[in-house]
């Protein structure tokens, strides 16, 4: 099951003046726009143009999406394979909401293999500190903004939630980390990833980058190996190409649990422009409380 949200908090009449404005100043034609994906982002394809127009989500800071610019631009320039940008002042701002234009890669039928982000992850991860400010990667520091803005759930799950993020922050402070801390995508998925003519795959969400331990990006694909059924030779194919298996270190358990309680309560604070999501948030909050690791989420 694949439950769509509305497209990044937006209504569909306002997300497509908002695109409207942008392609005006870009100089696109969106008049054959369609929607590609919405949970987070709105992300459209401009079918004429064959161009991507992302516009971030409702509320996000137009430095926040310009730093994510200015980081892709040093990406490019150091010759690490991403996403083009569409060659064009960005971000372009419309009504205060910040929409940037990417070059489009067609796409198979299947997601990249979680195999495929291990090289370059593993790149990513040795690269130098980039000549911009980045913000520290804070899971447990998120987890406690989303918990202080739901609505949809009842307060003795709050409550909860809330105990279990003071548990795993007590026990966070006795991880030792074995990798070197240094650039982080924040968000390693199957779906934040993008097939490339060549057979390769290339990182294509940049909004999460943070400077971090890497053991946050590899347990973040082990959690969406398990969870999203993809199974374990899956995420076994993945550790033996990146050379490094996050569920053998003796702090996995805290990563994986506060990793998780992060995915669930990020996307219970936005069941308010995503109802349709309601029920699936509720199967995670009662499975974690059965501490069920193996229950299958769906797609949000």
């Amino acid at each position: 099951m694949t439950i769509t949200p509305a497209p990044g908090g937006f209504d569909e009449f306002e997300m497509y003046q908002v695109l409207e404005g942008a392609c005006a100043k870009a100089g696109l034609d969106g008049r054959d726009a369609r929607l590609l994906r919405g949970h987070t982002n709105a992300v459209l394809l401009l079918e004429k143009e064959q161009v991507v127009a992302k516009i971030a989500r409702k509320g996000t800071a137009v430095e926040s999406v310009a730093r994510t610019v200015t980081f892709v631009r040093w990406l490019i320039e150091a010759g690490f394979p991403t996403v083009p940008l569409h060659p064009c002042d960005q971000p372009l701002v419309v009504d205060g909401h910040a929409v940037t234009f990417w070059t489009y890669l067609p796409q198979p039928e299947h997601p990249v293999a979680a195999e495929q982000l291990a090289g370059p992850l593993k790149a990513l991860h040795a690269l130098p500190a980039p000549p911009i400010a980045l913000a520290e990667h804070d899971n447990i520091r998120a987890i406690r903004r989303s918990l202080a803005s739901i609505t949809c759930l009842p307060a003795e799950e709050i409550r909860y939630m809330e105990d279990e993020v003071d548990r795993l922050e007590g026990e966070l402070r006795d991880v030792r980390f074995s990798l070197a801390a240094g650039l982080i995508q924040g968000d390693p998925q199957h779906r934040n990833a993008l097939h490339t003519t060549n057979g390769s795959a290339v990182l294509c969400d940049w909004d999460t980058i943070a400077q971090g331990q890497p053991e946050w990006d590899l347990v973040t694909v082990e959690v969406h190996c398990r969870r999203f059924g993809y199974g374990q030779a899956h995420y076994g194919a993945f550790a033996n190409a990146y050379g490094w298996d996050v569920t053998e270190c003796p702090s996995y358990p805290v990563l994986r649990d506060i990793r998780e309680l992060r995915m669930i309560t990020t996307n219970a604070r936005k069941v308010r422009s995503a109802p349709g999501s309601l029920s699936e948030i509720q199967r995670r909050v009662a499975g974690l409380r059965r501490r069920d690791g193996q229950l299958r989420w769906n797609i949000l």
